[in-house]
């Protein structure tokens, strides 16, 4: 009798003890840590406007009489000081981003609008030096450029610096040519334009995206571009160099 209670008593107290410590452990299934977030990858437009701060025409120059290859030029000196005045770019993007690591490898359809007025100042002198007559030229340029841009792209999340470079063509017109005497203000002569010219174009380019969202993103960009002349045979550079700052937006689909 005295075994049954001693046995009656380990059988409870070991009941007691497994009610106490509650019900097995149940194995929780953790979620797997969701994907990083990709910024700016895959098919994007964009559209982007900015200046046209600087047209690289050269220095100011002096010709002679045998330079303007005149019979008799009486001494007469032609002094030519070219205009560099800022313009106005504006256009939209179609492009392709590669890969998704640090370096993404980018291709780019780059068309836009870029305007900017040209010309010079000009001063007919005596052989004394002494300045015979002041005429100052001005003319709007108009432009398109079609451009085929290569980039490499380096993706630091957010931020992603780029630099690349591109080939194409434009097509420019020029919208009339104002001679003005500087003395008087007054217009002495003036052409309704229609003068136009196509040829190649190249162009070197640098900025920075920050994204704002995954698909979303503000940009600075600078352009080198250069427009080509080599249907026109002179014995100068008649390239085009221009410098070119703008911001604009990019989506991607």
């Amino acid at each position: 009798m005295k075994k049954f209670s001693i046995l009656a008593s380990l059988l409870l107290g070991f009941v007691t003890a497994s009610v106490q410590a509650g019900p097995p452990e149940v194995y929780k299934q953790v979620a797997p840590a969701p994907a990083p977030e990709l910024w700016g990858t895959g098919f994007y437009g964009a559209i982007d406007m900015g200046a046209n701060v600087y047209q690289d025409r050269g220095g100011d120059r002096t010709f002679t009489g045998d330079d303007l290859d005149l019979d008799r030029d009486f001494g007469l000196t032609l002094d030519v000081s070219p205009k560099n005045d800022v313009g106005f770019f504006g256009g939209i993007k179609l492009g392709y981003v590669f890969g998704t690591g640090v370096f993404r490898p980018t291709i780019e359809g780059d068309f836009f609008y870029n305007g900017f007025r040209g010309g010079a100042d000009f001063t007919l002198r005596d052989q004394f030096g002494d300045t015979l007559v002041q005429r100052n030229a001005t003319s709007t340029i108009n432009t398109g450029a079609f451009m085929a841009n290569f980039i490499g792209r380096f993706a630091f999340g957010r931020f992603q610096p780029y630099a690349g470079g591109g080939v194409g063509i434009y097509y420019a017109e020029s919208a009339g040519v104002d001679i003005v005497n500087p003395e008087t203000g007054n217009r002495v002569f003036h052409t309704s334009g229609g003068q136009s010219h196509s040829d190649l174009a190249w162009q070197v380019i640098a900025g920075a995206d920050y994204y704002w969202t995954p698909k979303f993103a503000t940009f600075i960009e600078y352009h080198y571009l250069d427009y080509t002349s080599t249907q026109i045979n002179t014995n100068e550079n008649r390239d085009l160099g221009q410098h070119l700052i703008g911001a604009g937006v990019r989506f991607h689909f």
